[in-house]
């Protein structure tokens, strides 16, 4: 994590902050970079690996995000101003609530993942990043004005659980089911979800339900109590990487909830998980693209220390040829991923849920395929030191084990290239068509 800004170790920083010029940026986003590299180095990432290890980040890092606003720009921007301001949150590290744009969400994205490691950032964003949103966007004035004051400023912590142990990216074959209760009061939950990120530590939960009949029309999405709810069961689940995001396992038996913690209406759980969807796999994207130059910008000062064969590694050109190789790869990713940031700051949310959901669903996919690359290269240029857990390689071998996280969550790597194509088909099918009319496709 040593830096050295005035000459930075070549992939080591977006182009943006080795100086050269960039026209997405304006002082606003340079200064809160700033701010938020010192926040997130002084109070996360510094303790990064020994807590990914521990797989748990101190409840007291949760709080301290909170009270500085710094899991709010884990929300799809424009921000909740309104919503904000009611409870007294008129800026984050001086960027006013009502200035905040995607770029800036981008800024902060790359930022957490600076450590390399997913793992204790996804244990804190979950619930701002994907339970919070469709309450914002879907969600009656009643239930906002139950909910969002606490899940705003951390009082209470959620998630969102969609994927189970036989639906995870076929969202449409969800089959946790809510009846109504015989006197209409209630939903009667009953049914698993799996992989979940944060749940263990979460009050509630943004979930996918079925209220319906089969396939996606009799999906609906719904806030459901967890931690100490009769009928809710919680355990955590060993995985790979992100051991310290909380992954977790929920039963749930005849859980009763108010009907009016619907998001929604009954039967709008498709879309609404859809469009959540757009998001979340440009947060992820963002992060994962940070991930990748984390690793290589490492086996990049390695090689250039590191001797064998009577040279420094550096010196031998299929190493050259390899770090060359994942690096076009990494800058090719960035300069996506600020593209697309760039375009939602001039779109309206439902102009680039159409236009960018099949963009947004590829870069996430090739975002993970470039982390792949960038950390294969890493390891393999550490050698014995990148397959050791421990040591000057432990960071590229952990950042090795987070790869199925990037590339099976938020949607699997298959899924979503079928996906993305699938969109752009009907996108130059609809010939152009206005928002309006985007729902027809």
């Amino acid at each position: 994590m040593a830096e050295n800004l005035d000459n930075p170790i070549p992939f080591s920083e977006p182009a943006y902050l080795c100086g050269l010029p960039s026209p997405y940026y304006s002082q606003s986003h340079l200064q809160f970079q700033k701010a938020c590299r010192k926040f997130l180095w002084d109070n996360l990432l510094s303790h990064a690996p020994e807590w990914e290890k521990e797989g748990q980040v101190p409840e007291h890092v949760f709080s301290t995000f909170c009270k500085s606003g710094m899991l709010l720009p884990n929300l799809p921007a424009p921000l909740p101003v309104e919503w904000l301001k009611k409870l007294g949150i008129n800026d984050i590290l001086g960027v006013k609530v009502e200035d905040w744009d995607y770029l800036h969400t981008g800024i902060y994205c790359d930022e957490l993942a600076r450590s390399g490691l997913a793992g204790p950032g996804a244990s804190l964003n979950a619930g701002f990043a994907f339970g919070i949103p469709p309450i914002i966007k879907h969600g009656s004035k009643d239930l906002q004005n139950r909910f969002l004051p606490d899940f705003l400023t951390g009082r209470k912590r959620t998630c969102i659980a969609i994927t189970e142990p036989d639906a995870g990216s076929d969202v449409a074959n969800i089959t946790t089911t809510a009846e109504k209760s015989a006197d209409g009061k209630h939903y009667i939950i009953n049914g698993a979800k799996k992989w979940i990120t944060n749940g263990i530590w979460s009050d509630y939960t943004t979930m996918a339900v079925r209220t319906g009949g089969p396939g996606g029309k009799g999906l609906s999405v719904i806030i459901v109590p967890l931690k100490g709810h009769p009928g809710v069961t919680m355990r955590r689940l060993p995985v790979g990487g992100q051991k310290a995001g909380g992954t977790t396992y929920i039963e749930l038996d005849d859980v009763k909830v108010p009907v009016e913690n619907l998001i929604g209406r009954e039967g709008d759980g498709l879309r609404i998980i859809l469009t959540n969807f757009n998001h979340e796999r440009l947060t992820i994207a963002v992060g994962v693209t940070r991930q990748a130059r984390t690793a290589l910008s490492a086996a990049f000062a390695y090689c250039l220390k590191r001797d064998a064969f009577g040279k420094k590694l550096m010196d031998q050109p299929v190493v050259r040829h390899r770090l060359a190789k994942a690096g076009a790869e990494l800058e090719t990713m960035n300069a996506w991923t600020e593209q697309i940031l760039y375009q939602l700051c001039h779109m309206k949310p439902q102009e680039a849920d159409l236009k960018l959901g099949g963009i947004t669903a590829l870069a996430k996919a090739k975002s993970a395929m470039v982390l792949n690359e960038c950390a294969q290269c890493a390891v393999l240029l550490f050698g014995g030191n990148g397959f050791t857990a421990a040591g000057q390689g432990a960071l590229v071998e952990a950042i090795y084990r987070d790869v199925p996280g990037a590339r099976i969550p938020g949607g699997s790597e298959d899924v979503l290239l079928d996906l993305a194509v699938r969109q752009l088909v009907k996108v130059y099918q609809a010939g152009g068509l206005p928002t309006s009319q985007a729902s027809k496709i």
